[in-house]
C-alpha cells in the first residue's frame, strides 16, 4: 500500500498543478504494455476512488500487428481494476517494416500509433487521453530536442488537439523512472517485452545513457534540467509545478547522497 501511496502522490500533484482532470471526464489510458503505462493505469484507477472530480477510465492498446503478442494478462489486470479494455488491431508493423522498409522507423511508428489511439479514444466517447510519460522522459525529450534539433522544447503536460477535439494529459511527469520501475516490480505488473526490432536501439536510449554518465559526477542533474524547463515556462511547464513537485525531488536527492 505504501508503494501505491507514493505513486499516487506524484500523480495527484501533477494532476492538480496542471488541472489535468475535470468533473465528468472520460479518460482513455494508452496502454503500450510497458511499465509506464501500466503504472499510470493503476494510479488513475485508484484515484477514481477519492479524487474530488469524478471521472471515468477506458484502457486502450494499439495492436501493431506483430506476431505472438498476447494482451491476455493486461486484460486480466484491467478486469481486476474494473477498467474497460479495448485492443485496436492495426497493420502498423507491416506498413513500416515490410512495405516502406523504414531505416529509421521510430518517428513514423509513433505518429501512426498516436493517430490510432486518438481515433479510438474519440470513438469510445473519451474527451481525454492519458499517456505514461514520466519525469525522466521530460528531461530526455528536452535534451533530444536540444542536441538533435537545436531548439528548446518538450512535450506539453496538457495538450488540446483541436482537430480531434481531445486533450492529452501526462499525469506522471513528476514521477522518476526509478519509482515506476520499483512499483511495477513490487506489484508484479504484467509488463510486456516490446516486439519491435528497433527497441533499445534509439536516440532516446543513447540520451538516457549519456545523462546517466554525466550524472555520476553531477548528482541532481536531471532535477536541475527539469527545474530549468519549468522556470523557462517551456511548452506549458510552469513555476507552480516546480514549487510543489521538483523541490521535493531535489531534497530527496540530497538525502540520498
Amino acid at each position: 500500500m505504501n508503494d501505491l501511496k507514493r505513486i499516487l502522490s506524484f500523480t495527484r500533484r501533477a494532476v492538480d498543478d496542471y488541472s489535468m482532470i475535470e468533473e465528468g471526464d472520460r479518460i482513455a489510458v494508452g496502454i503500450s504494455g510497458g511499465k509506464d503505462s501500466l503504472t499510470l493505469l493503476c494510479a488513475l484507477s485508484e484515484m477514481r476512488l477519492f479524487y474530488p472530480k469524478k471521472f471515468e477510465l477506458v484502457a486502450i492498446s494499439i495492436d501493431m500487428g506483430f506476431e505472438g503478442v498476447d494482451f491476455s494478462e493486461i486484460r486480466e489486470l484491467c478486469s481486476r481494476l474494473r477498467v474497460p479494455y479495448h485492443v485496436i488491431p492495426t497493420q502498423i508493423s507491416t506498413i513500416i517494416f515490410d512495405v516502406r522498409k523504414e531505416p529509421n522507423p521510430c518517428a513514423l511508428c509513433a505518429k501512426m500509433r498516436r493517430g490510432a489511439l486518438h481515433t479510438a479514444a474519440v470513438e469510445l466517447g473519451c474527451n481525454k487521453v492519458a499517456l505514461g510519460h514520466h519525469f525522466d522522459d521530460v528531461v530526455e525529450t528536452f535534451m533530444l530536442n536540444l542536441f538533435y534539433e537545436g531548439r528548446l522544447g518538450c512535450f506539453q503536460p496538457v495538450t488540446y488537439l483541436s482537430r480531434m477535439n481531445v486533450t492529452l494529459i501526462r499525469p506522471m511527469i513528476y514521477m522518476p523512472e526509478k519509482d515506476v520501475r520499483y512499483f511495477a516490480s513490487k506489484v508484479n505488473l504484467p509488463v510486456m517485452k516490446s516486439p519491435c526490432p528497433a527497441d533499445g536501439n534509439t536516440e532516446r536510449e543513447e540520451m538516457k545513457k549519456l545523462l546517466a554518465s554525466i550524472e555520476r559526477n553531477n548528482r541532481g542533474l536531471r532535477y536541475r534540467i527539469f527545474g530549468a524547463i519549468q522556470r523557462g515556462n517551456i511548452d506549458g511547464f510552469h513555476e507552480a509545478g516546480r514549487l510543489k513537485g521538483v523541490g521535493a525531488y531535489e531534497d530527496e536527492e540530497k538525502a540520498d547522497s
